[in-house]
C-alpha cells in the first residue's frame, strides 16, 4: 500500500532553532541504533518510521555502523525510504556518522581523511542519497591531528555531500578547539551530540555553556539511560529486558538499590505529574533550551506515542526540579 503521511502530522510536534543556524529540529528525533538492522522485520521498522513521520518527527538519526551488522540499518533505511518517503525528502533531516570500526584494517576507523569521506561515500550509496542533512564526526581520535578531521568535515560540505556537519561524544575543551576550527573554514558546527540524562550529566558542567556560546544547538542521546528511566525496572530486573539479556549497553550492576530506589522515586513523581517516568525524563532532559532535541530509540509505535505525549507537560515548577535533584544526588 503506498504510503500517504498524515496530513496533521505538523499541528502537535514542537519545533527548535538548532543553535544560532536557519534549521529547526523537532524536540524529540528518531535514532536508528536498534531496530533498523538484518535483525529486525523489515516492515516493523517501516511501521516505525512512518508512525514517527506521521507525529511530525522529521528527524532521523543513524551512523555507519548501526545494525545489526554494521551497515544495514543504512541500507534497511534507504530501502523504507526509496519506497515510502521519497515524496518527503525534502521534509526530512537524515543525519548519519563515522568514527568508530566499521571496516578491516587502518583506514574503516576513527577519524582520519581517508575513513571519513570513505565512509559517507558508503553510507550515501547504502541509503540511496545524494548527500545527507548532517554528517557527524562520531568521537575523538586521540591520534589524528584535530585539523584533519576538521578539514575532511569542511570538504565533505563544500563537495555537496553535507548540508550541515556535528559532533558527537567531544568534551567540553575538544568541542571548543573542534567548533573554532570549523568557523575558520567557513563550515560552521551545527550540532553537538553528546550522552545525557538525570543519571548522565557531565554535560552541565562545561559543555553546554561552551555550545551556547559558540551558536550550537545540542541533541542528546540515550536520555531514557538505555531504559533504566522507565517503569522497566520498577520491580527489580525482568528476565526478558535489556539489562538481563547480557547487553554491554545495560548490565545488572548499573542497576544498584540505590539508582532502584531513586528511579521509584522519581516514578512516583511522574505519576504526581500525570506522566509516565519516561516522559518526564525526556521533558527534563529538554527543560534547558540549550537541548534542541531529544534521540529516542522505540522498538514499538506507542513508545513513539508515549515520547510525544510528553509534549502536553514538558515544563517543572521549582520544587519539582529540586525534588529531582535531591532524588538524584543519592542514585549511584
Amino acid at each position: 500500500m503506498v504510503y500517504l503521511a498524515n496530513s496533521a502530522r505538523y499541528e502537535k510536534m514542537h519545533y527548535q532553532r538548532c543553535g544560532d543556524s536557519g534549521l529547526k529540529l523537532p524536540v524529540i528525533s528518531l535514532g536508528l541504533w536498534h531496530n533498523f538492522g538484518d535483525t529486525t522485520l523489515l516492515e516493523n521498522s517501516r511501521q516505525l518510521l512512518r508512525h514517527a513521520f506521521d507525529l511530525g518527527i522529521t528527524h532521523f538519526d543513524l551512523a555507519n555502523n548501526y545494525g545489526p551488522p554494521p551497515g544495514s540499518a543504512e541500507r534497511n533505511f534507504g530501502r523504507i525510504l526509496q519506497e515510502d518517503f521519497l515524496p518527503y525528502r525534502d521534509e526530512l533531516i537524515i543525519s548519519t556518522k563515522a568514527g568508530y570500526t566499521m571496516w578491516d584494517g587502518p583506514y574503516g576507523d576513527w577519524g582520519s581523511r581517508k575513513y571519513l569521506i570513505a565512509s559517507l561515500d558508503q553510507s550515501l550509496r547504502r541509503m540511496g542519497l545524494e548527500y545527507v542533512d548532517i554528517f557527524y564526526h562520531h568521537r575523538p581520535d586521540p591520534e589524528t591531528p584535530l585539523k584533519e578531521t576538521m578539514r575532511a568535515l569542511d570538504h565533505i560540505v563544500r563537495q555537496g555531500k553535507a548540508l550541515y556537519v556535528g559532533l558527537s561524544n567531544y568534551p567540553a575543551a575538544q568541542a571548543r578547539e573542534a567548533i573554532d576550527m570549523l568557523n575558520d573554514l567557513g563550515t560552521p558546527c551545527l550540532i553537538h551530540q553528546p550522552k545525557y540524562s538525570m543519571f548522565e550529566r557531565w554535560v552541565e558542567t562545561e559543555l553546554l555553556d561552551v555550545l551556547q556560546e559558540k551558536g550550537v544547538g545540542s541533541i542528546a542521546f540515550s536520555p531514557l539511560a538505555g531504559g533504566q528511566l522507565t517503569d522497566r525496572y520498577l520491580h527489580g530486573i525482568p528476565p526478558d529486558s535489556r539489562a538481563a539479556s547480557g547487553s554491554r549497553f545495560l548490565n545488572p550492576d548499573q542497576l544498584t538499590d540505590e539508582k532502584l530506589t531513586a528511579v521509584r522515586a522519581l516514578n512516583a513523581l511522574a505519576e504526581r505529574r500525570g506522566q509516565k517516568l519516561s516522559q518526564m525524563a525526556l521533558a527534563w532532559v529538554l527543560r534547558n533550551d540549550r537541548v534542541t532535541s531529544v534521540l529516542i530509540g522505540a522498538s514499538k509505535t506507542s513508545q513513539l506515542d508515549d515520547a510525544v505525549g510528553m509534549l502536553a507537560n514538558r515544563h517543572f515548577t521549582t520544587t519539582e526540579s529540586d525534588e529531582i535533584d535531591a532524588i538524584l544526588s543519592g542514585a549511584k
